[in-house]
Protein backbone atom coordinates (compact mmCIF):
# COMPACT_ATOMS: atom_id res chain seq x y z
CA UNK A 1 0.00 0.00 0.00
CA UNK A 2 1.79 3.70 -0.97
CA UNK A 3 1.25 6.35 1.18
CA UNK A 4 -1.62 7.88 -1.06
CA UNK A 5 -4.04 5.18 -0.27
CA UNK A 6 -3.01 5.49 3.17
CA UNK A 7 -3.82 8.66 2.92
CA UNK A 8 -7.03 8.45 1.28
CA UNK A 9 -9.17 5.60 2.49
CA UNK A 10 -9.96 4.62 5.87
CA UNK A 11 -9.92 1.00 5.12
CA UNK A 12 -6.11 0.06 6.51
CA UNK A 13 -4.35 -1.23 9.00
CA UNK A 14 -3.22 1.97 10.66
CA UNK A 15 -6.56 2.92 11.03
CA UNK A 16 -8.13 -0.67 11.76
CA UNK A 17 -5.07 -1.27 14.61
CA UNK A 18 -6.51 2.56 15.97
CA UNK A 19 -9.76 1.83 16.00
CA UNK A 20 -9.10 -2.03 17.86
CA UNK A 21 -7.07 -0.50 20.31
CA UNK A 22 -9.90 1.76 21.34
CA UNK A 23 -12.74 -0.89 21.45
CA UNK A 24 -10.03 -2.91 24.45
CA UNK A 25 -9.68 1.18 25.70
CA UNK A 26 -13.14 1.21 26.25
CA UNK A 27 -13.74 -2.29 27.03
CA UNK A 28 -11.54 -1.55 30.37
CA UNK A 29 -12.88 1.66 30.74
CA UNK A 30 -16.19 0.44 31.30
CA UNK A 31 -15.65 -2.21 32.47
CA UNK A 32 -15.28 -0.89 35.88
CA UNK A 33 -18.39 0.47 36.13
CA UNK A 34 -20.18 -2.56 35.45
CA UNK A 35 -17.92 -5.14 37.84
CA UNK A 36 -17.33 -2.41 40.15
CA UNK A 37 -20.27 -3.48 42.97
CA UNK A 38 -19.52 -6.85 42.27
CA UNK A 39 -15.91 -6.91 42.47
CA UNK A 40 -15.67 -5.21 45.92
CA UNK A 41 -18.47 -7.55 47.48
CA UNK A 42 -16.05 -10.53 46.17
CA UNK A 43 -13.06 -8.62 47.98
CA UNK A 44 -15.18 -8.81 50.63
CA UNK A 45 -16.94 -5.69 51.31
CA UNK A 46 -20.90 -6.05 52.28
CA UNK A 47 -22.00 -3.15 53.49
CA UNK A 48 -23.58 -1.12 51.48
CA UNK A 49 -22.45 2.29 51.87
CA UNK A 50 -18.96 0.91 52.23
CA UNK A 51 -19.53 -0.47 48.41
CA UNK A 52 -20.67 2.56 47.39
CA UNK A 53 -17.91 4.82 48.57
CA UNK A 54 -15.17 2.66 47.05
CA UNK A 55 -16.89 2.31 43.97
CA UNK A 56 -16.69 6.23 43.79
CA UNK A 57 -13.11 6.72 44.89
CA UNK A 58 -12.22 3.69 42.64
CA UNK A 59 -13.67 5.62 39.47
CA UNK A 60 -11.68 8.82 40.97
CA UNK A 61 -8.63 7.37 41.25
CA UNK A 62 -8.72 5.67 37.47
CA UNK A 63 -9.80 8.93 36.14
CA UNK A 64 -6.75 10.94 37.96
CA UNK A 65 -4.08 7.93 36.34
CA UNK A 66 -6.56 9.13 33.36
CA UNK A 67 -5.17 13.01 33.88
CA UNK A 68 -1.51 12.25 34.57
CA UNK A 69 -1.37 9.72 31.91
CA UNK A 70 -2.55 12.15 29.43
CA UNK A 71 0.07 14.39 30.26
CA UNK A 72 3.05 11.98 30.18
CA UNK A 73 1.51 10.17 26.94
CA UNK A 74 0.90 13.51 24.88
CA UNK A 75 4.68 14.57 25.58
CA UNK A 76 5.97 11.58 24.69
CA UNK A 77 3.81 11.12 21.66
CA UNK A 78 5.30 14.47 19.79
CA UNK A 79 8.75 13.38 21.29
CA UNK A 80 9.07 9.59 20.59
CA UNK A 81 6.31 9.48 17.95
CA UNK A 82 2.74 8.79 17.33
CA UNK A 83 2.86 4.63 16.64
CA UNK A 84 5.14 3.55 19.53
CA UNK A 85 3.18 5.62 22.38
CA UNK A 86 -0.19 3.96 20.59
CA UNK A 87 1.67 0.62 21.48
CA UNK A 88 3.04 1.68 24.66
CA UNK A 89 -0.73 2.79 26.56
CA UNK A 90 -1.64 -0.62 24.99
CA UNK A 91 0.58 -2.32 26.72
CA UNK A 92 0.46 -0.66 30.06
CA UNK A 93 -3.80 -1.18 30.33
CA UNK A 94 -3.20 -4.46 29.26
CA UNK A 95 -0.69 -5.63 31.96
CA UNK A 96 -3.01 -3.45 34.69
CA UNK A 97 -6.37 -5.51 33.24
CA UNK A 98 -4.48 -8.84 33.76
CA UNK A 99 -3.54 -7.52 37.33
CA UNK A 100 -6.78 -6.24 38.18
CA UNK A 101 -8.15 -9.95 38.02
CA UNK A 102 -6.13 -10.58 41.00
CA UNK A 103 -6.92 -8.01 43.28
CA UNK A 104 -7.78 -8.87 46.67
CA UNK A 105 -8.52 -6.21 48.77
CA UNK A 106 -8.89 -1.86 48.41
CA UNK A 107 -5.14 -0.72 48.18
CA UNK A 108 -4.72 -3.37 45.61
CA UNK A 109 -7.43 -2.18 43.60
CA UNK A 110 -6.54 1.63 43.94
CA UNK A 111 -2.81 0.94 42.38
CA UNK A 112 -4.07 -1.24 39.85
CA UNK A 113 -6.98 1.17 38.75
CA UNK A 114 -4.83 3.98 38.63
CA UNK A 115 -2.50 2.44 36.23
CA UNK A 116 -5.19 1.12 34.29
CA UNK A 117 -5.83 5.08 34.03
CA UNK A 118 -2.42 5.70 33.25
CA UNK A 119 -2.40 3.68 30.21
CA UNK A 120 -5.61 4.08 29.11
CA UNK A 121 -4.61 7.70 28.62
CA UNK A 122 -2.42 7.51 26.12
CA UNK A 123 -4.54 5.36 23.33
CA UNK A 124 -7.10 7.44 21.80
CA UNK A 125 -4.84 10.24 21.58
CA UNK A 126 -2.22 8.76 19.77
CA UNK A 127 -4.77 6.73 17.68
CA UNK A 128 -6.67 10.35 16.79
CA UNK A 129 -3.45 12.17 15.68
CA UNK A 130 -2.02 9.31 13.99
CA UNK A 131 -5.13 8.68 11.70
CA UNK A 132 -5.91 12.76 11.36
CA UNK A 133 -2.24 12.88 9.95
CA UNK A 134 -1.34 10.01 7.42
CA UNK A 135 -5.33 10.67 6.53
CA UNK A 136 -5.98 13.59 4.00
CA UNK A 137 -7.91 16.18 4.80
CA UNK A 138 -11.03 15.84 3.13
CA UNK A 139 -11.38 11.75 4.13
CA UNK A 140 -9.89 12.30 8.08
CA UNK A 141 -13.35 12.85 9.60
CA UNK A 142 -13.81 9.07 8.24
CA UNK A 143 -10.75 7.72 9.92
CA UNK A 144 -11.50 9.36 13.29
CA UNK A 145 -15.22 8.24 12.84
CA UNK A 146 -14.49 5.06 12.52
CA UNK A 147 -11.86 4.71 15.57
CA UNK A 148 -14.25 6.30 18.09
CA UNK A 149 -17.54 4.30 16.86
CA UNK A 150 -15.68 0.93 16.77
CA UNK A 151 -14.21 1.55 20.06
CA UNK A 152 -17.77 2.56 21.63
CA UNK A 153 -18.58 -0.74 20.95
CA UNK A 154 -16.08 -2.12 23.72
CA UNK A 155 -18.79 -0.92 26.23
CA UNK A 156 -21.24 -3.52 24.94
CA UNK A 157 -18.81 -6.27 24.59
CA UNK A 158 -17.90 -5.71 28.32
CA UNK A 159 -21.68 -6.17 29.10
CA UNK A 160 -21.84 -9.16 27.60
CA UNK A 161 -18.86 -10.53 28.73
CA UNK A 162 -19.45 -9.69 32.35
CA UNK A 163 -22.73 -10.88 31.92
CA UNK A 164 -21.39 -14.59 31.32
CA UNK A 165 -18.11 -15.27 33.00
CA UNK A 166 -16.95 -13.88 36.79
CA UNK A 167 -15.36 -10.37 37.00
CA UNK A 168 -12.20 -11.40 37.27
CA UNK A 169 -12.02 -13.45 34.14
CA UNK A 170 -13.70 -10.47 32.60
CA UNK A 171 -10.52 -8.56 33.50
CA UNK A 172 -8.03 -11.37 31.99
CA UNK A 173 -10.28 -11.27 28.59
CA UNK A 174 -9.75 -7.80 28.77
CA UNK A 175 -6.19 -7.64 28.84
CA UNK A 176 -5.55 -10.62 26.59
CA UNK A 177 -7.34 -8.69 24.11
CA UNK A 178 -4.84 -6.01 24.44
CA UNK A 179 -1.96 -7.77 24.03
CA UNK A 180 -3.26 -10.04 20.68
CA UNK A 181 -3.82 -6.53 19.78
CA UNK A 182 0.01 -5.48 19.48
CA UNK A 183 0.96 -8.08 17.43
CA UNK A 184 -0.78 -6.14 14.80
CA UNK A 185 1.72 -3.05 15.54
CA UNK A 186 4.08 -4.12 12.73
CA UNK A 187 1.73 -3.23 9.62
CA UNK A 188 0.97 -0.06 10.22
CA UNK A 189 2.78 3.27 9.78
CA UNK A 190 3.88 6.31 11.62
CA UNK A 191 2.84 9.42 10.47
CA UNK A 192 4.93 11.00 7.51
CA UNK A 193 4.29 14.94 9.12
CA UNK A 194 5.79 13.68 12.73
CA UNK A 195 8.97 11.77 10.32
CA UNK A 196 9.31 15.31 8.84
CA UNK A 197 9.21 17.42 11.97
CA UNK A 198 11.76 14.98 13.64
CA UNK A 199 14.25 16.30 11.59
CA UNK A 200 13.66 19.94 11.93
CA UNK A 201 14.85 21.92 14.88
CA UNK A 202 11.97 22.62 16.39
CA UNK A 203 11.07 22.18 19.82
CA UNK A 204 8.62 19.21 20.39
CA UNK A 205 6.03 18.23 22.98
CA UNK A 206 5.99 21.42 24.87
CA UNK A 207 3.20 21.16 27.24
CA UNK A 208 3.64 24.66 29.22
CA UNK A 209 3.98 26.35 25.95
CA UNK A 210 -0.18 25.86 25.81
CA UNK A 211 -0.10 28.03 28.46
CA UNK A 212 2.72 30.87 27.74
CA UNK A 213 0.11 32.62 24.90
CA UNK A 214 -3.49 33.81 25.59
CA UNK A 215 -4.66 32.56 22.25
CA UNK A 216 -3.20 29.36 22.41
CA UNK A 217 -4.32 28.85 26.10
CA UNK A 218 -7.83 29.81 25.58
CA UNK A 219 -8.24 27.68 22.02
CA UNK A 220 -6.87 24.80 24.51
CA UNK A 221 -9.66 25.36 27.20
CA UNK A 222 -12.05 25.60 24.54
CA UNK A 223 -11.27 22.51 23.35
CA UNK A 224 -11.20 20.67 26.29
CA UNK A 225 -14.69 22.09 27.81
CA UNK A 226 -16.45 21.03 24.52
CA UNK A 227 -16.25 17.74 25.95
CA UNK A 228 -17.84 17.70 29.11
CA UNK A 229 -21.45 17.03 28.27
CA UNK A 230 -20.24 13.33 27.25
CA UNK A 231 -18.99 12.23 30.40
CA UNK A 232 -21.53 13.76 32.20
CA UNK A 233 -23.57 11.93 30.60
CA UNK A 234 -21.56 8.79 30.85
CA UNK A 235 -20.41 9.50 34.31
CA UNK A 236 -23.48 11.09 35.62
CA UNK A 237 -26.80 10.49 34.26
CA UNK A 238 -25.51 6.98 33.63
CA UNK A 239 -23.14 6.02 36.36
CA UNK A 240 -26.30 6.37 38.81
CA UNK A 241 -28.80 5.79 36.12
CA UNK A 242 -30.23 2.89 38.73
CA UNK A 243 -30.93 6.44 40.83
CA UNK A 244 -32.83 7.91 38.08
CA UNK A 245 -34.75 5.25 37.90
CA UNK A 246 -36.10 5.55 41.26
CA UNK A 247 -36.89 9.20 40.78
CA UNK A 248 -38.82 7.79 37.68
CA UNK A 249 -41.04 5.66 40.03
CA UNK A 250 -39.39 2.05 39.03
CA UNK A 251 -38.86 -0.02 41.81
CA UNK A 252 -36.07 -2.42 42.44
CA UNK A 253 -34.21 -4.66 44.37
CA UNK A 254 -30.57 -3.68 44.92
CA UNK A 255 -29.30 -6.66 42.54
CA UNK A 256 -31.72 -5.26 40.26
CA UNK A 257 -30.63 -1.95 40.16
CA UNK A 258 -27.03 -2.95 39.78
CA UNK A 259 -28.51 -4.82 36.43
CA UNK A 260 -30.60 -1.46 35.54
CA UNK A 261 -27.13 0.05 35.34
CA UNK A 262 -25.61 -2.16 33.43
CA UNK A 263 -27.83 -2.14 30.74
CA UNK A 264 -27.87 1.70 30.82
CA UNK A 265 -24.19 1.66 29.88
CA UNK A 266 -24.72 -0.66 27.42
CA UNK A 267 -27.05 1.13 25.86
CA UNK A 268 -25.63 4.26 25.88
CA UNK A 269 -22.61 3.08 24.80
CA UNK A 270 -24.66 1.75 21.62
CA UNK A 271 -25.77 4.79 21.21
CA UNK A 272 -22.66 6.78 21.43
CA UNK A 273 -21.82 4.27 18.42
CA UNK A 274 -25.12 5.74 16.22
CA UNK A 275 -24.53 9.29 17.27
CA UNK A 276 -20.43 9.09 16.57
CA UNK A 277 -21.10 7.04 13.05
CA UNK A 278 -23.79 9.67 12.55
CA UNK A 279 -22.03 12.90 13.56
CA UNK A 280 -18.78 11.88 11.81
CA UNK A 281 -20.86 11.41 8.61
CA UNK A 282 -22.81 14.83 8.82
CA UNK A 283 -19.55 16.64 9.19
CA UNK A 284 -18.63 15.81 5.87
CA UNK A 285 -21.58 15.99 4.49
CA UNK A 286 -21.73 20.01 5.92
CA UNK A 287 -18.01 20.69 6.34
CA UNK A 288 -18.47 21.46 9.30
CA UNK A 289 -17.49 20.38 12.57
CA UNK A 290 -19.08 23.09 14.71
CA UNK A 291 -22.15 23.49 13.52
CA UNK A 292 -23.06 19.34 14.10
CA UNK A 293 -21.35 19.87 17.31
CA UNK A 294 -23.68 22.60 18.45
CA UNK A 295 -26.85 20.37 16.84
CA UNK A 296 -25.90 17.65 18.86
CA UNK A 297 -25.45 19.73 22.26
CA UNK A 298 -29.23 20.84 21.26
CA UNK A 299 -30.40 17.37 21.22
CA UNK A 300 -28.50 16.66 24.66
CA UNK A 301 -30.20 19.40 26.89
CA UNK A 302 -33.73 18.10 25.27
CA UNK A 303 -33.17 14.89 25.99
CA UNK A 304 -31.84 14.88 29.22
CA UNK A 305 -34.30 17.49 30.33
CA UNK A 306 -37.05 14.41 29.70
CA UNK A 307 -34.74 11.82 31.54
CA UNK A 308 -34.22 13.57 34.50
CA UNK A 309 -38.25 14.88 34.67
CA UNK A 310 -40.06 11.90 32.94
CA UNK A 311 -42.48 9.61 35.88
CA UNK A 312 -42.58 6.26 34.16
CA UNK A 313 -42.87 2.58 35.75
CA UNK A 314 -41.62 1.45 32.31
CA UNK A 315 -38.13 0.13 32.65
CA UNK A 316 -37.96 -0.28 28.92
CA UNK A 317 -38.82 3.22 28.01
CA UNK A 318 -35.98 3.93 30.98
CA UNK A 319 -33.55 2.18 29.04
CA UNK A 320 -34.76 4.05 25.42
CA UNK A 321 -33.79 7.13 27.31
CA UNK A 322 -30.15 5.77 27.85
CA UNK A 323 -30.11 5.00 24.40
CA UNK A 324 -30.97 8.19 23.27
CA UNK A 325 -29.03 10.06 25.32
CA UNK A 326 -26.19 8.20 24.16
CA UNK A 327 -26.65 9.39 20.71
CA UNK A 328 -27.68 12.88 21.84
CA UNK A 329 -23.97 12.59 23.18
CA UNK A 330 -22.26 10.78 20.63
CA UNK A 331 -20.13 13.88 19.15
CA UNK A 332 -16.61 12.75 21.02
CA UNK A 333 -15.11 11.58 17.40
CA UNK A 334 -15.73 14.84 16.32
CA UNK A 335 -14.82 16.64 19.93
CA UNK A 336 -11.29 15.02 19.84
CA UNK A 337 -10.86 15.74 15.61
CA UNK A 338 -11.66 18.79 16.45
CA UNK A 339 -8.90 19.08 19.21
CA UNK A 340 -6.58 17.62 16.64
CA UNK A 341 -6.81 19.67 13.97
CA UNK A 342 -6.59 23.13 15.99
CA UNK A 343 -2.96 22.68 16.68
CA UNK A 344 0.53 22.09 14.69
CA UNK A 345 2.59 18.87 14.45
CA UNK A 346 4.78 19.74 16.61
CA UNK A 347 2.29 19.70 19.97
CA UNK A 348 -1.02 18.02 18.31
CA UNK A 349 -0.41 14.84 19.97
CA UNK A 350 0.51 16.29 23.50
CA UNK A 351 -2.92 18.13 22.92
CA UNK A 352 -4.97 15.22 21.41
CA UNK A 353 -4.16 12.98 24.15
CA UNK A 354 -4.19 15.57 27.07
CA UNK A 355 -7.85 17.05 26.05
CA UNK A 356 -10.08 13.73 26.24
CA UNK A 357 -8.14 13.17 29.44
CA UNK A 358 -8.72 16.52 30.90
CA UNK A 359 -12.48 15.84 30.01
CA UNK A 360 -12.49 12.42 31.51
CA UNK A 361 -10.42 14.31 34.77
CA UNK A 362 -13.37 16.14 35.13
CA UNK A 363 -15.75 13.41 35.98
CA UNK A 364 -14.51 13.53 39.32
CA UNK A 365 -15.75 16.83 40.20
CA UNK A 366 -18.46 16.35 38.11
CA UNK A 367 -19.44 13.14 40.05
CA UNK A 368 -18.71 14.95 43.35
CA UNK A 369 -20.36 18.03 42.63
CA UNK A 370 -23.44 16.22 41.94
CA UNK A 371 -23.17 13.55 45.21
CA UNK A 372 -22.53 16.44 47.12
CA UNK A 373 -25.67 18.48 45.84
CA UNK A 374 -27.65 15.40 45.96
CA UNK A 375 -27.66 15.48 49.53
CA UNK A 376 -29.45 18.66 49.84
CA UNK A 377 -31.06 19.48 46.49
CA UNK A 378 -31.88 16.00 45.30
CA UNK A 379 -30.80 13.37 42.67
CA UNK A 380 -32.95 15.65 40.03
CA UNK A 381 -31.73 19.02 40.64
CA UNK A 382 -28.71 18.40 41.59
CA UNK A 383 -28.05 16.49 37.81
CA UNK A 384 -30.12 19.35 36.44
CA UNK A 385 -27.21 22.15 37.99
CA UNK A 386 -24.36 19.96 36.88
CA UNK A 387 -25.77 19.22 33.47
CA UNK A 388 -26.74 23.11 33.02
CA UNK A 389 -23.25 24.07 34.19
CA UNK A 390 -21.43 21.71 31.61
CA UNK A 391 -23.43 21.80 28.66
CA UNK A 392 -23.52 25.99 29.00
CA UNK A 393 -19.90 26.44 28.93
CA UNK A 394 -19.51 23.53 25.97
CA UNK A 395 -21.97 25.53 24.08
CA UNK A 396 -20.08 29.09 24.59
CA UNK A 397 -16.77 26.98 23.96
CA UNK A 398 -17.98 25.61 20.69
CA UNK A 399 -19.22 28.86 19.10
CA UNK A 400 -15.72 30.36 20.41
CA UNK A 401 -13.07 27.69 18.79
CA UNK A 402 -12.73 28.29 15.17
CA UNK A 403 -13.82 25.70 11.65
CA UNK A 404 -11.09 23.22 11.33
CA UNK A 405 -12.97 21.27 8.31
CA UNK A 406 -10.36 20.33 5.75
CA UNK A 407 -7.62 22.16 7.73
CA UNK A 408 -4.24 21.36 6.30
CA UNK A 409 -2.57 19.67 9.55
CA UNK A 410 0.96 20.32 8.03
CA UNK A 411 2.51 23.11 10.06
CA UNK A 412 4.24 23.51 13.31
CA UNK A 413 3.13 25.28 16.60
CA UNK A 414 5.69 28.36 16.94
CA UNK A 415 6.24 28.99 20.77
Amino acid sequence: MNNNQRRTTIFNLTVLVAALGYFVDIYDLQLFNLVSKTSLKGIGITDPSLVDYWDVRLFNVQMIGMLVGGIIWGIMGDLKGRKSILFGSILLYSAANILNGFVDNTTQYQVVRFFAGLGLAGELGAAITLVAEIMSKEHRGYGTMLIVSVGALGAVAAFFITSHVDWRVSYYIGGGLGLALLLLRFGTFESTMFDEVKQQNVARGQFLSLFSDRKRFLKYVYCILIGIPVWYCIGVLMKFSERFAKEWGIEMTPEEAIQVRRTAIMLSYIGLCVGDLLSGYLSQVFKSRKKIVMGYLIATVVLALVYLNMKSSSLTLFHIMCFLLGCATGYWALFVTIASEQFGTNIRATVTTTVPNFVRGLVVPLTLSFAGLSVSVGNIQSAMVVGAVSIGIAMIATLSIKETFGKDLNYMELS
